[in-house]
Order: structure tokens, then sequence, then C-alpha cells
């Protein structure tokens, strides 16, 4: 069974109660989908916690868009004035460690291709299209996937399942090969209406696919802000959106 886990978003809170349901599963591989960091007002805390916790198991790790904003620094891609102001807020409270860290130990690309199980994996933040800054869904996944088995993405910060069938010269198959589409959702900062905390497991031998969603202390989280941000990423942690 591997963990697939996206936009941590600085919510140490959120992730170690997700750490401590993957307990109960033999846990081989985690993929990290990026943004570890920014939003949520733990981000050294994060990375430190990775880096003690999970680092043995990591196979995959990859700047999403927030690490690349930060630390190349460009913040063109952000929608909002909020957003760049939180992102440069996050960028005066990160420490030397977890700078050196995120350069150091995470593949800047926004994505990374792995071969794991006989299974051809490709684990990108965005999409083919723009790898930080579009996402993939499932009537829209910008880009061709056919030379995958398996497309684990992040980004958007809801969850999803699919399968899309290729044309492929395979009479076996009926001439299709069929690629799954996983996005675990937010561990630190979901977007479908459900504040619990959001991340995925998948068994390679099978292809089965659990999303799961654990509740954590939200208030806890949120009593961490003190105004330095938009209060709007504080409150929207309540409601999931």
């Amino acid at each position: 069974m591997y963990a697939v886990l996206s936009d941590i978003h600085g919510n140490l809170q959120a992730l170690e109660k997700v750490v401590e349901d993957m307990k109960q599963f033999d846990i081989r591989g985690i993929f990290l989908l990026g943004d570890l960091i920014d939003y949520g007002m733990q981000s050294n805390e994060v990375v430190a916690y990775i880096r003690n916790h999970l680092e043995g198991k990591i196979c995959c790790n990859i700047w999403g868009n927030h690490e690349r904003a930060i630390l190349t620094p460009n913040y063109e891609g952000f929608s909002s004035e909020r957003g760049v102001l939180c992102a440069q807020h996050t960028d005066s409270l990160l420490t030397q460690d977890t700078r050196n860290y995120l350069t150091e130990k995470l593949c800047h690309e926004g994505q990374e291709e792995v071969f794991l199980q006989e299974k051809r994996i490709l684990a990108i933040h965005g999409s083919k299209e723009d790898p930080y800054w579009k996402a993939i869904a499932p009537d829209e996944v910008r880009g061709d996937y056919s030379a995958y088995d398996l497309v684990l993405s992040g980004h958007s910060h809801y969850s999803h399942m699919f399968t899309k069938f290729y044309q492929a010269q395979d009479p076996m198959h009926r001439n299709r090969h069929g690629v799954v589409f996983l996005n675990p959702g937010s561990v630190g900062q979901p977007r479908n209406h459900n504040p619990a905390a959001q991340y995925a497991l998948v068994d390679f031998d099978t292809m089965a696919v659990q999303l799961r969603a654990i509740p954590y202390d939200v208030k806890a989280a949120m009593a961490l802000y003190d105004g330095s941000v938009d209060d709007f990423y504080r409150m929207r942690l309540e409601m999931g959106i």
C-alpha cells in the first residue's frame, strides 16, 4: 500500500492526524505532490515533521506552485493580492533549514516519473499543460497521459479518481489503454466542503484506491492565525472551501 499526500499547506495538525491514520496500514511508500508550505501557520513545523517522521518512506517529493513561487521567487501566478501577501509572509518566516530541504530534497520540475511494480506513474502537482498552476479535473485532463498507467496530481484541493481510456495498438485489450487519474485532495486545506484532512491510498497489486478523510482539530489550527495574513485563510479551514 502506498500513501498519496498533497497540499499540506503548513497545517501540522492535519498532517499529524493523517500520519496517525496511515499507521493502521502497511505503507510501503509515500508520494508527496507539492505545496507543503504556505497558507497555514506552521510551514517550518510541517517540513520538520516530514523530515523526522516520513523521510525514509518518501518515493516522490515534488515542488508545488507555492514552493516555486516562494523559493524562486515569482508571485505572478497568484489570482489574488491576498495570496501574494500570504506567500510573502510565509517567505519571511521560513528558516534556512526549511529552505535547504525544499531546495535540495524536492524535485523542482513540479512533476516526476516513477516506475513501480510494473506501473509507469506520473506524479505531478498540476497538469501537463502547466505543472504548477493548471489542475487536472475529470472533465479537463489538460494533456496527453497515454504513456502512463497512473497519474497522481494535486493543486485543485478537490479529490477525484477516474479512468480514461486511450486508443492503443493492443488487440488483447481491445486496442485501449486505461489510465487511472487520482487526486488525493488536500491534507491541510480541503476545498470540497469537507474540512477533514484528506489523502489517498493505492494498492498497486490490485489498483484499488481509497480516498480518506480524517477529522482533526480544526479549531486548534485556526487558533494559530495571528492576523498576519488575510483572515480568509483561517476561516476557510472550518468550512472546507
